[in-house]
């Protein structure tokens, strides 16, 4: 049925263009003589028909009449009828007085002529748009925009704009008390957020879109709280600046993030520094597989170095960062090396081989839980690897060496928290020895890391949860990959010996939050869709994490948002000896002695539970019992 309608289109348009202009000119007839014509009026009307039809469908050839696609109608479409329609009306009057001689012919019947048949062509050409819309009108997404300014305006025009795009705004939310009631393209403003449950309940939307160049994390994460108990979609856009530039695209509309709630924002100092801290250099990370380290890997190759390597001992991930700078890199040399941290030998090789200029450490087990069954290999890969590194850094006169630390290494309560915290300490040993600048990197948890809560808290949602959480009251310090691997580089341009550099981080936030903001995010309802469930907290886990330990002091750098950690530098010559029978002990799998020299090395290490050694055949790790 379709087809055979395209394949005749363009001759059932001209029939509809016939039949509308006798439409109109019999109406004008009826409008002229009240609704009764007269005999000799409607022989006016037969007679003159024909002469009127041919003048018309001649006069709409030049203006495309036939041509136009009515879904798509526009003003440009409207100035066409119009002046087709006068022109025709004009070349009429023309043949009718002088052509022909019928001076009996009613003037007004001209006028009115004219009126009628731009409105009945208007009108059927608006009546396609208007089906597509009726038609479209429950299929269409409704949208809810919070935010009434100039970003919210060029969103709703575009969204109106272009129909195909399947959103249908329903109104707007701001929270100026002034904009209530008003209107913007014919989109009622109908409250603020105080109002967000009952307007959610009256126009019940599918998504609240939400169009707030400035607005802040704190609103965002307040607004996901009020919506928790509906089950509408939170998105936005991810440039907004672009709708204020005019550039809106459709298509870029996307679910609002777990990231769009943190108060962190990326550091975003001047890059000028970095540039001359890393270009033309030879630099090398440990750990390039890892999250921080394959970040670091891409942000140092966007600042041309001369040489790049990469050293990680799982093949896997370093052949993926490695083709990905092969690819993206503008032809940055990037070299894979397969090598352990603890290979001592391996590791000399390289800074022979490729005498770095710069070292970033990323290299280390991170895991809390596991580092505690295995408090051993926390020690053989978070110190020793961090001693073997250092201290061939120095040997081979490489100019920087900055260790990727942890807030865990603050107070610590688990192994892994010790074992860092002993490699800050070994590292600051080493200050004023040789041509070799030491420093340390501390920062919180890495939002979206390999192996972080984010992830798994997606997977659990993903199977239907529960999602399981470890204590209601634990919280933690968030922050993006990329910022921290900003505060990295900007600290490595600071240069200082010894020094060990945190971000200021704001406040801590509550797993609990995250977790439910994670289902909100979802589309879900928290404990109705999702469950949430609390197993206790895991071995070495803490309630909160802090970034300046006890007997520390924090000051500002001389960068913004950057602090300096003061604290008493280690003697070296009762530390070196202490670290050397720890990695013997760790060697040995003698766990009690490992944790005895932790609690020695970190007086602050605090343990929440005893170690002892599980025998299996081919396994000897260290084993947890008990909290």
């Amino acid at each position: 049925m379709m087809a055979s309608l395209l394949r005749f289109r363009r001759p059932l348009v001209v029939m509809i263009h016939v039949a509308l202009i006798g439409l109109a000119n019999y109406l004008a007839f009826l409008l002229r003589f009240d609704g009764a014509i007269p005999d000799w009026a409607m022989g006016l009307f037969v007679q003159t028909l024909p002469i009127l039809v041919v003048i018309r469908m001649l006069i709409f050839v030049p203006f495309r009449l036939y041509q136009g696609m009515w879904q798509y109608t526009s003003i440009w479409d409207f100035k066409n009828i119009v002046a087709s329609s006068v022109l025709g009306a004009a070349g009429f009057y023309g043949a009718v007085r002088w052509g022909i001689g019928l001076d009996r012919y009613p003037v007004s019947i001209y006028l009115l002529d004219t009126i009628l048949l731009i409105g009945l062509m208007g009108a059927t050409r608006l009546s396609r748009r208007f089906y597509r819309v009726a038609v479209r009108q429950d299929r269409d997404t409704r949208v809810l925009i919070y935010g009434a300014g100039d970003a919210g305006e060029r969103l709703v025009r575009a969204l109106k704009h272009d129909p195909a795009n399947g959103f249908k705004p329903v109104g707007f939310i701001d929270d100026d008390p002034g904009k209530a009631g008003r209107s913007i393209h014919g989109m009622r403003v109908l409250g603020g957020r105080e109002h967000l449950s009952r307007i959610v309940a009256e126009v019940a939307p599918h998504v609240v879109l939400l169009a707030m160049p400035s607005a802040k994390p704190s609103i965002m994460r307040e607004l996901v709280k009020l919506l928790e108990p509906h089950k509408v979609r939170i998105q936005t856009v991810p440039d907004l600046r672009s709708i204020l530039e005019g550039q809106v695209e459709i298509t870029r509309i996307r679910n609002l993030a777990v990231e769009d709630l943190l108060e962190r924002a990326p550091v975003g100092l001047d890059a000028r520094p970095l540039r001359r801290l890393i270009q033309g250099k030879s630099i090398m990370v440990t750990g390039a597989g890892g999250s921080i380290g394959s970040e670091l890997c891409r942000q140092i190759a966007a600042l041309e170095p001369r040489c790049l390597v990469l050293f990680e001992r799982y093949e896997n991930s370093l052949f993926a960062i490695h083709n990905e700078l092969v690819d993206h890199a503008r032809g940055i040399p990037a070299f894979p090396i397969v090598g352990d941290v603890g290979d001592e030998v391996r590791v000399e090789k390289v800074l022979q081989a490729f005498k770095p200029a710069i070292i970033f450490h990323a290299a280390a087990h991170k895991h809390v839980p596991l580092m505690e069954s295995s408090p051993c290999e926390a020690v053989k890969n978070n110190v020793r690897g961090t001693r073997i590194v250092a201290q061939a850094a120095a040997r081979c006169g490489v100019e920087q060496f900055i260790m990727i630390s942890s807030d865990k290494a603050v107070n610590p309560t688990s192994t892994m928290g010790a074992t860092k915290r002993v490699a800050e300490l070994f590292v600051q040993s080493l200050e004023e020895r040789g041509q070799t600048r030491f420093m340390t990197v501390r920062f919180g948890n890495v939002l979206g890391s390999n192996g972080s809560v984010v992830p798994r808290f997606l997977d659990q949602i993903k199977a239907g949860g529960p999602v399981t959480i470890t204590h209601p009251e634990i919280r933690r310090y968030f922050m993006l990959i990329p910022e921290a691997v900003q505060l990295v580089l900007h600290a490595a341009s600071m240069g200082e010996d010894g020094a060990i550099y945190v971000l200021e981080m704001g406040e801590q936030i509550k797993i609990v939050d995250l977790a439910r903001n994670l289902i909100r995010l979802s589309g879900l309802i928290p404990d109705e869709d999702i469950p949430i469930s609390f197993v206790g907290l895991r071995p070495g886990e803490k309630l909160f994490e802090e970034l300046v330990g006890h007997g520390e002091t924090s000051e500002p750098s001389i960068l913004e948002k950057i602090l300096k950690v003061k604290s008493s530098c280690p003697n070296p010559y009762a530390l070196m000896p202490l670290v050397a029978v720890l990695e013997r002990s760790a060697a040995l799998q003698d766990i009690d002695l490992v944790i005895d020299l932790l609690r020695e090395l970190v007086p602050t290490f605090k343990p929440t539970g005893t170690y002892a050694v599980q025998e299996a055949e081919g396994v000897s790790p260290g084993t947890y019992k008990g909290h």
